[in-house]
């Protein structure tokens, strides 16, 4: 079978009928399929030629063929888009100082959606190139428990061959850009949730998968990755991670006599609360609606995304990040979407939509379905901000300080994410955007080992905060359903 991408042709063989998705994955090739594959979601959608079977239900309800439910039979040509719109725009700056290093390293961030990398002449302690990419795992599942599950039934190798060879790409990217031998680049340190560093060195994440979800390894040790000297910060456990170490320790949250609290919004929602020496932290099952995954219209924050929308004399505006066509709406661009349209009462409080398509920009609207999914996901974050103040026994009026953390929260909108209730209207006043403190932390590790001493610290002094049949945080999700 022949494939064409960016003008670039690969070929795979495969003796017997076989899934689309699979010999795309193989050839290392994966379309997005934010559904898991369900034929839902039309991401995965491609051009055909060939011996491939007849479309199925799923396939002529989208009107076109996708990858996750198309098979091949024999021969064929599958013609992808072109991935010149997966350039992720970076976000972030770091202030840290060497400590009488030597050398280049680089500091990585698995996200679930993305991923970002950092390299720097550890010397000079002078960034030299910044790169990013969309997370190849996403073809196989978007969300944690659906990698997890993947890896369980068979596909952890796959799943830790892909993300090793993503940071490979993106670790010769970066050299590229700052014309450096990447052999000359000595050590790495990688951070991510839990689940995204056990795929990362092949462990079997079964123990993350059922409750009590003990995580039978939390990292906080070197190892040997891509033939270079690699540190894994600590996790705090099954689903609060390094990445959340990371971000605490950028924020320097805990070194502060106030109350803090902050927010790592993405696919997994993840909160920490500072309180008298005390850090409580919990995650949330937000899905990858933040992300732009599983939205109709959805995308990343790449060239020509909608990332900002508001109401102008009564009229819809849109901005395109770098002011190109629009390819689509970003998170961001979707919380302001979800405000203006509560604005012009083109939404109601419970979610109800005026009409069955809310019109953004050309061809791209909105779906009631895609105000559903983010007022879910929405009501995920709120929920478990409540809940974990209420554990924690702290009121609004206590916290000092939101910490807004995170690609999707560096373009947020405090004022659309206050309106729609994402984050409480009491604390927006009080945020500080972050931008991805999981890499910032990241890089002041590599930057100097006693960084490393720090994080491990931070993660000692937590306490988890279970949400998983918590009475209250049901309690708390039914009221933050409401767009208020």
């Amino acid at each position: 079978m022949t494939i064409w991408q960016d003008g670039v042709c690969r070929k795979v063989t495969f003796d017997e009928p076989t899934l689309l998705q699979t010999l795309l994955t193989q050839a290392g090739c994966p379309v997005d399929q934010p559904c898991g594959g369900r034929g839902v979601c039309g991401k995965c959608a491609v051009t055909i030629k060939g011996q491939v079977s007849a479309p199925n239900e799923a396939e002529k309800s989208a009107g076109t063929r996708l990858s996750c439910q198309a098979v091949m039979e024999g021969d064929g040509e599958v013609w992808l888009p072109d991935t010149q719109k997966n350039d992720i725009q970076l976000s972030g700056k770091e202030s840290w100082q060497a400590a009488s290093g030597e050398g280049y390293g680089a500091a990585v961030d698995i996200g679930t959606t993305t991923l970002a990398l950092k390299l720097y002449d550890l010397f000079q302690g002078k960034c030299l190139s910044s790169v990013a990419a969309m997370n190849p795992q996403r073809g196989i599942a978007a969300d944690v428990m659906g990698r997890i599950g993947a890896a369980l039934a068979g596909q952890g190798e796959l799943l830790r061959q892909q993300i090793h060879d993503a940071i490979q790409d993106l670790l010769t990217k970066a050299c590229h850009q700052a014309r450096l031998a990447p052999e000359a680049v000595e050590r790495l340190v990688v951070t991510g949730n839990t689940t995204m560093l056990y795929l990362l060195t092949g462990r079997s994440p079964e123990p993350l998968s059922h409750a009590p979800f003990l995580a039978d390894c939390l990292f906080d040790m070197d190892t040997t990755l891509w033939d270079r000297q690699v540190y894994l910060p600590p996790c705090m456990n099954a689903f609060v991670g390094a990445d959340i170490t990371c971000a605490v320790l950028a924020s320097s949250m805990t070194r502060q006599p106030d109350t803090a609290l902050l927010c790592d919004i993405g696919t997994n929602g993840e909160l920490a609360l500072w309180k008298e020496g005390h850090l409580f932290v919990t995650s949330t099952a937000a899905g990858p609606a933040f992300e732009g995954a599983g939205i109709s219209c959805g995308c990343g924050s790449v060239p020509g995304a909608i990332d900002r929308v508001w109401v102008e004399d009564g009229t819809i505006k849109v901005h395109t990040l770098q002011e190109q066509p629009a390819v689509g709406v970003c998170g961001s661009g979707l919380i302001d979407a979800i405000a203006a349209f509560l604005q012009t009462e083109d939404i109601d409080e419970t979610g109800a939509c005026e009409e069955d398509s809310l019109p953004l920009r050309d061809e791209i609207a909105l779906l009631p379905k895609d105000v559903r999914a983010v007022q879910l996901a929405k009501a995920a974050i709120a929920a478990g901000i409540q809940t974990l103040l209420d554990s924690a026994g702290v009121s609004m009026a206590e916290v000092s300080r939101l910490y807004i953390a995170g690609g999707f929260g560096s373009h947020l909108n405090v004022d659309s994410a206050a309106a729609i209730g994402l984050i409480p209207p009491e604390l927006a006043s009080r945020v500080e955007i972050i931008g991805n403190a999981a890499l910032s932390g990241a890089v002041a590790m590599l930057m100097d080992g006693r960084y490393q001493a720090d994080g491990r610290q931070i993660a000692a002094l937590s306490s988890h905060v279970n949400l998983g049949g918590n009475p209250k945080f049901n309690e708390n999700y039914i009221e933050h359903m409401l767009f208020e």
